[in-house]
């Protein structure tokens, strides 16, 4: 079984080097590589590309919201996952507008941690209710009204529902018999009539419309 690929970026060698030893412990991830700032981190992404990333938001250098949006215009296949406390709800919207999939509190246990990372890289998106709230309101433009639900298939709404849910790709093409390649060309279509270009503003939209 291949491992995921990690890579933490934080400002704190404490922090790196707690987050890469509780990581250790899980025989399905692997701590691949570290960085201090953003900028170290980009230099680090080509030689060492990791299937997700572990983003510190406060910084120096370059903070984690100009990091996520650089690593997801170079590098849109890897996961951003934010690490962040309560106090960072600007950055964190940020973040998610630029493409990170979600975000993770410093202070939670292993066994959290893991099942986070294993459910961004499978393509889920950590979100908490507090923040897709106030990200409905900031990429739904006032003079841009919501596209109406009747514009989507009824295939197309099938996946939604799922979508809205968490579900990934793969999940989505088992639970309705389709083929992957099926469900992504889907997805795409979806993500096209939304104008959206990543699945956290996807489902923000798509709730924001009732699903």
């Amino acid at each position: 079984m291949s491992k995921i690929k990690c890579m933490i970026v934080d400002d704190q060698p404490i922090l790196r080097e707690g987050l890469k030893s509780l990581l250790g412990t899980c025989e399905d991830i692997e701590v691949i590589a570290e960085a201090g700032n953003g900028a170290q981190a980009l230099e680090l992404l080509n030689q060492y590309l990791p299937d997700v990333v572990l983003m510190d938001i406060r910084m120096p250098v370059m903070n984690g919201v100009e990091t996520t949006k650089a690593i997801k215009q170079q590098y849109p296949s890897v996961t951003v996952i934010i690490l962040t406390t309560f106090d960072d709800d600007q950055y964190i919207l940020d973040a998610l507008r630029n493409g990170a999939s979600g975000y993770l509190l410093k202070d939670m246990n292993i066994q959290q941690l893991a099942s986070a990372i294993r459910d961004g890289v499978s393509g889920n998106v950590l979100l908490p209710g507090r923040i897709a709230s106030k990200l409905t309101m900031m990429i739904q433009p006032a003079n841009s009204p919501l596209i109406e639900d009747g514009e989507f298939s009824a295939r197309e709404k099938d996946i939604i529902q799922l979508l809205v849910k968490g579900y990934s790709n793969h999940e989505i093409a088992e639970t309705l018999f389709l083929s992957l390649g099926t469900v992504k060309n889907y997805v795409s279509q979806i993500y096209a009539k939304a104008n959206v270009t990543d699945r956290s503003n996807a489902i923000i939209y798509l709730k924001n419309l009732g699903f």
